[in-house]
This record gives structure tokens, C-alpha cells and sequence, in this order.
């Protein structure tokens, strides 16, 4: 069996198996191509069935010439997770990966803007302009709820359940949650659901769709980028700020005002709790006060 053959069904495997998002389907897909290339440089090509450990050894090597640690790493872990899928669908007896390690790296702790930065960049919209509502909305939305920008351009009208207070995300894996939401922000969606969205000669296929461009269509992640690229600059915020970090300055804003981290990692849709653990590295101070607050051993003589 060749390289393209495994691939593909790896990469359905990780669509319909695993209900991986296209995104990450993507990079594991990139991960092989990388792999593949280095491979076709040889004669003969090892093939996925009998390549050696060696000769992944040594495309590690190369590799790591040109990545950086946590590049690599990723590399390392996309390229074990298909051969472990070859050892599971019995293609292999054995893994080449399994004793692969992987380069050491710190924790890389995200970007997060204060309440200050954020105010900056509301006050930076340019309120002439028709689009301004909705991208007034769009900010509002990706801080208060905490949203991936895959989940803010796929959410739905009939997802929003303001009577009860909540929002109905699809997130990685098609998973569904639920995610409270504050008046404010229930209530700036309103607004532009009766304003400048009415306004729109919008497309059939979209007419469920909450954010919309001028031509009445679905926005595009690019399209997001691109909103809080221009504010940013605008603003003059000296950060690297993407759609991304009102998702972990939510997260953290929330761990700071005592939030249970159950709680948030419920709200921002991570499998495990290890991933929302990331947050508790953002303020130490935060968690003194917490263990000084409420251990209860500290009222003991």
C-alpha cells in the first residue's frame, strides 16, 4: 500500500472516527505531505508499511534544521498519531514512532487583552460605516462567550436561546454546549439582528446565519482576522492580538474573578481539563489570594 492510499484513509478515518475538524485534519494532512516529500528523495521510496524507524529518525533530524521545538513537536505527535492508526486497522505489527521523543518545551502562555484593550478597540470602530454594528457585535461575541472563530461565523439565529440565557455553540468534533450569555451582549445581538442584518438582501442558504457580510453571506475565518487586524492597528494596541485572544482573555478574566475552572472549561468546550489548566499560569498572585481566602487550614492555631 502506497503513501497517497493510507493517507486518504487516514484522514477519513480522522473525519468520520474521530469527528476531527477540518482545520486539524489539515494539519495532519500537512504533517504526511512533509514526510512524503522527504521521502520521494530516496530510491526506493520506503513505503508507509515498511518504513523504518531509522528513516523517521532521520527525517526528524532534518526537520529539526528547520523548525522550532514546538514545530517540531507537533510534527512528532501528527506523525505518531498514523502510526498508531496503521497499528490499530493491523496494516503494521509494529510503530516506528514509539519511542520517538518528542523536544522539550515550556508552557507557551496565550496573549490576553485587558478591559482597557478592549474598550480601545470598541472605541476604534468607525460607527459611519455600515458594517460597524456587526463587527460592534462580532467583539462583543468572541469576549463575552469565549467562541473559537469557527464556532462565532457557523452560529446560527435559532441558536440563541436568550430567554434562558444561553447560546448554542458547535465546537470541535461537532459537539454541541451551551454558553451563558450576559444582557449586554443578548442585547447588542438584538440590535443588529433588527438593524443592520434587516437591512441585508440576504442570500437563502444564510438566512439562519447570525454574522453576515454585505452581499447577505456567511463571513469567512479570513474575514475575522481581518476585523481585529484593523482595529488593532487603529487602536495602536502594541500586541499581538488575533480573534483567538478574546478567547483566553474571556477565559482568563474569568479564572481572575474566582471562576471554577470546571466551570470555564465546560464553557470554552475543552475535552480535558488539562488544556484549561494552561490559565492557571496566566496569575499566580490570583491564586495566593485564593489559597489565603479560603484554605480552611489557615483559620486553625
Amino acid at each position: 500500500m502506497n503513501w497517497p492510499l493510507l493517507t486518504t484513509r487516514y484522514l477519513q478515518y480522522l473525519k468520520i472516527e474521530r469527528g476531527l475538524s477540518e482545520n486539524s485534519i489539515e494539519s495532519y494532512r500537512l504533517d504526511l505531505l512533509k514526510l512524503t516529500n522527504y521521502l520521494n528523495s530516496q530510491n526506493p521510496i520506503p513505503l508507509p508499511l515498511t518504513i523504518t524507524k531509522e528513516v523517521i529518525q532521520e527525517f526528524i533530524y532534518e526537520s529539526s534544521k528547520l523548525l522550532q521545538a514546538r514545530s517540531q513537536a507537533r510534527l512528532i505527535s501528527g506523525l505518531k498519531g498514523f502510526f498508531e492508526y496503521l497499528s490499530f486497522e493491523d496494516y503494521r505489527t509494529d510503530n516506528p514512532m514509539d519511542l520517538m521523543e518528542t523536544p522539550k518545551i515550556g508552557v507557551k502562555l496565550p496573549n490576553t487583552l485587558s478591559l482597557e484593550d478592549i474598550d480601545k478597540l470598541i472605541k476604534a470602530i468607525d460607527y459611519t460605516k455600515k458594517e460597524s454594528e456587526r463587527n460592534l457585535t462580532i467583539i462583543e461575541a468572541l469576549y463575552a462567550c469565549g467562541l473559537r472563530v469557527s464556532e462565532l461565523i457557523t452560529l446560527q439565529i435559532s441558536d440563541l436561546y436568550f430567554d434562558e440565557g444561553f447560546i448554542s455553540v458547535s465546537g470541535k468534533g461537532n459537539k454541541q454546549r451551551l454558553i451563558p450569555i450576559v444582557e449586554h451582549t443578548q442585547q447588542l445581538i438584538e440590535d443588529y439582528i433588527s438593524n443592520s442584518r434587516a437591512a441585508l438582501n440576504i442570500d437563502d442558504k444564510h438566512s439562519n446565519t447570525l454574522f453576515l457580510n454585505r452581499r447577505g453571506k456567511g463571513l469567512t475565518r479570513a474575514m475575522i482576522f481581518t476585523i481585529v487586524k484593523r482595529l488593532v492597528e487603529k487602536a495602536n494596541l502594541k500586541k499581538n492580538v488575533s480573534p483567538h485572544t478574546f478567547r483566553h482573555s474571556f477565559a482568563t478574566h474569568l479564572l481572575e474573578n474566582g471562576a471554577d475552572l470546571r466551570a470555564i472549561q465546560q464553557m470554552l468546550g475543552h475535552e480535558s481539563i488539562t488544556t484549561t489548566e494552561i490559565y492557571l499560569h496566566l496569575d499566580r498572585t490570583h491564586l495566593a489570594e485564593t489559597v489565603q481566602k479560603y484554605h480552611p487550614r489557615l483559620d486553625m492555631d
